[in-house]
Protein backbone atom coordinates (compact mmCIF):
# COMPACT_ATOMS: atom_id res chain seq x y z
CA UNK A 1 0.00 0.00 0.00
CA UNK A 2 2.81 2.03 0.70
CA UNK A 3 4.33 1.93 -2.69
CA UNK A 4 0.94 2.78 -4.85
CA UNK A 5 0.45 5.48 -2.23
CA UNK A 6 4.41 6.91 -3.33
CA UNK A 7 3.76 5.87 -7.05
CA UNK A 8 0.30 8.38 -6.85
CA UNK A 9 1.96 10.89 -5.14
CA UNK A 10 4.37 11.28 -7.37
CA UNK A 11 2.39 11.15 -10.60
CA UNK A 12 0.11 14.12 -8.87
CA UNK A 13 3.32 15.85 -8.54
CA UNK A 14 4.72 16.20 -12.19
CA UNK A 15 1.50 14.88 -14.11
CA UNK A 16 0.61 18.15 -16.14
CA UNK A 17 -3.16 18.31 -15.88
CA UNK A 18 -2.10 18.63 -12.05
CA UNK A 19 0.77 21.66 -12.23
CA UNK A 20 -0.46 24.52 -10.46
CA UNK A 21 -2.98 22.97 -8.34
CA UNK A 22 -3.20 21.60 -4.86
CA UNK A 23 -4.09 18.20 -5.46
CA UNK A 24 -2.24 15.77 -2.92
CA UNK A 25 -2.59 12.72 -1.15
CA UNK A 26 -1.65 12.47 2.09
CA UNK A 27 -0.88 8.83 3.73
CA UNK A 28 -1.81 8.91 7.73
CA UNK A 29 0.16 4.72 8.11
CA UNK A 30 -1.06 4.94 11.90
CA UNK A 31 -4.65 5.38 11.33
CA UNK A 32 -4.74 3.77 8.05
CA UNK A 33 -6.24 7.01 6.30
CA UNK A 34 -5.64 8.74 3.17
CA UNK A 35 -6.69 12.66 2.67
CA UNK A 36 -7.13 13.41 -0.95
CA UNK A 37 -6.85 17.26 -1.56
CA UNK A 38 -7.87 19.16 -4.45
CA UNK A 39 -9.26 22.62 -6.02
CA UNK A 40 -12.35 20.75 -7.10
CA UNK A 41 -15.04 17.38 -7.39
CA UNK A 42 -13.31 16.63 -10.07
CA UNK A 43 -10.07 16.75 -9.69
CA UNK A 44 -10.69 14.64 -6.73
CA UNK A 45 -11.80 11.96 -8.32
CA UNK A 46 -9.14 11.71 -10.49
CA UNK A 47 -6.78 12.03 -7.90
CA UNK A 48 -8.42 8.75 -6.39
CA UNK A 49 -8.66 7.21 -9.70
CA UNK A 50 -4.36 7.33 -10.00
CA UNK A 51 -4.29 5.90 -6.70
CA UNK A 52 -6.83 3.27 -7.45
CA UNK A 53 -4.68 2.81 -10.58
CA UNK A 54 -1.23 2.06 -8.66
CA UNK A 55 -3.02 0.07 -6.40
CA UNK A 56 -4.16 -2.57 -8.88
CA UNK A 57 -1.09 -2.46 -10.59
CA UNK A 58 0.66 -3.50 -7.08
CA UNK A 59 -1.70 -5.99 -6.63
CA UNK A 60 -3.53 -4.73 -3.79
CA UNK A 61 -7.34 -4.96 -3.64
CA UNK A 62 -8.79 -1.32 -4.16
CA UNK A 63 -12.41 -2.44 -2.24
CA UNK A 64 -10.44 -1.74 0.56
CA UNK A 65 -10.98 2.21 0.50
CA UNK A 66 -13.58 3.24 2.36
CA UNK A 67 -14.45 6.71 1.05
CA UNK A 68 -15.65 9.42 3.26
CA UNK A 69 -17.88 12.80 2.86
CA UNK A 70 -16.23 15.39 0.16
CA UNK A 71 -15.56 18.40 2.58
CA UNK A 72 -14.62 22.02 1.76
CA UNK A 73 -10.82 22.89 2.68
CA UNK A 74 -8.78 26.15 2.88
CA UNK A 75 -8.08 28.11 -0.07
CA UNK A 76 -11.61 27.32 -2.56
CA UNK A 77 -10.37 23.31 -2.41
CA UNK A 78 -11.90 20.08 -1.46
CA UNK A 79 -10.84 17.37 0.90
CA UNK A 80 -11.68 13.99 1.20
CA UNK A 81 -10.46 11.65 3.81
CA UNK A 82 -10.16 7.68 2.87
CA UNK A 83 -10.27 5.09 5.53
CA UNK A 84 -8.22 1.92 4.59
CA UNK A 85 -10.31 -1.22 5.76
CA UNK A 86 -8.33 -3.83 7.27
CA UNK A 87 -9.15 -6.81 10.02
CA UNK A 88 -12.46 -8.20 9.85
CA UNK A 89 -14.98 -6.32 12.13
CA UNK A 90 -17.08 -8.64 14.61
CA UNK A 91 -20.16 -8.42 12.82
CA UNK A 92 -18.67 -9.52 9.58
CA UNK A 93 -16.37 -12.09 11.82
CA UNK A 94 -19.95 -14.04 13.32
CA UNK A 95 -21.57 -13.90 9.73
CA UNK A 96 -18.61 -15.73 8.84
CA UNK A 97 -18.89 -18.34 11.68
CA UNK A 98 -22.00 -18.81 10.76
CA UNK A 99 -21.83 -19.06 7.10
CA UNK A 100 -19.13 -21.87 8.12
CA UNK A 101 -21.45 -23.90 10.26
CA UNK A 102 -24.29 -23.99 7.58
CA UNK A 103 -21.72 -25.82 5.34
CA UNK A 104 -22.07 -28.47 6.87
CA UNK A 105 -18.31 -29.66 6.90
CA UNK A 106 -16.01 -30.92 9.69
CA UNK A 107 -14.30 -27.59 10.65
CA UNK A 108 -13.76 -25.27 13.29
CA UNK A 109 -14.14 -21.57 13.51
CA UNK A 110 -13.10 -18.73 15.87
CA UNK A 111 -12.95 -14.99 16.29
CA UNK A 112 -9.78 -13.89 16.96
CA UNK A 113 -9.76 -10.43 17.58
CA UNK A 114 -10.08 -9.08 13.75
CA UNK A 115 -9.61 -12.19 12.67
CA UNK A 116 -11.38 -15.83 11.80
CA UNK A 117 -9.36 -18.93 12.11
CA UNK A 118 -10.53 -22.03 10.73
CA UNK A 119 -9.02 -25.47 11.33
CA UNK A 120 -9.73 -28.77 9.89
CA UNK A 121 -7.92 -31.90 9.96
CA UNK A 122 -8.62 -32.27 5.92
CA UNK A 123 -7.47 -29.62 3.73
CA UNK A 124 -9.57 -30.36 1.02
CA UNK A 125 -12.50 -29.36 3.76
CA UNK A 126 -10.69 -26.13 4.28
CA UNK A 127 -10.12 -25.32 0.42
CA UNK A 128 -13.87 -25.70 0.44
CA UNK A 129 -14.39 -23.05 2.92
CA UNK A 130 -11.95 -21.01 1.31
CA UNK A 131 -14.11 -20.87 -2.45
CA UNK A 132 -16.45 -20.62 -0.47
CA UNK A 133 -15.79 -17.11 1.37
CA UNK A 134 -14.40 -16.60 -1.77
CA UNK A 135 -17.85 -16.30 -3.56
CA UNK A 136 -19.84 -15.66 -0.58
CA UNK A 137 -17.93 -13.40 1.80
CA UNK A 138 -17.84 -9.85 2.90
CA UNK A 139 -17.95 -7.40 0.34
CA UNK A 140 -14.16 -6.20 0.88
CA UNK A 141 -11.19 -8.47 -0.22
CA UNK A 142 -9.99 -11.17 2.49
CA UNK A 143 -7.19 -12.89 2.72
CA UNK A 144 -6.07 -16.64 3.49
CA UNK A 145 -3.11 -17.55 6.05
CA UNK A 146 -1.59 -20.72 6.80
CA UNK A 147 -0.20 -20.56 9.84
CA UNK A 148 1.13 -23.89 10.37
Amino acid sequence: MHNAVTQAQHECAVRYDFKGTKAAIEYNKKDDKLTFTADHNAQLETVIQVLKEKMAKRGVAVNALVRGKIEEASHDSVREVVTIHSGIDTDDARQIVKDVKQMKIKVQAQIMDDKVRITAKKIDDLQAVMAHLKENGPKYPIQFTNLT
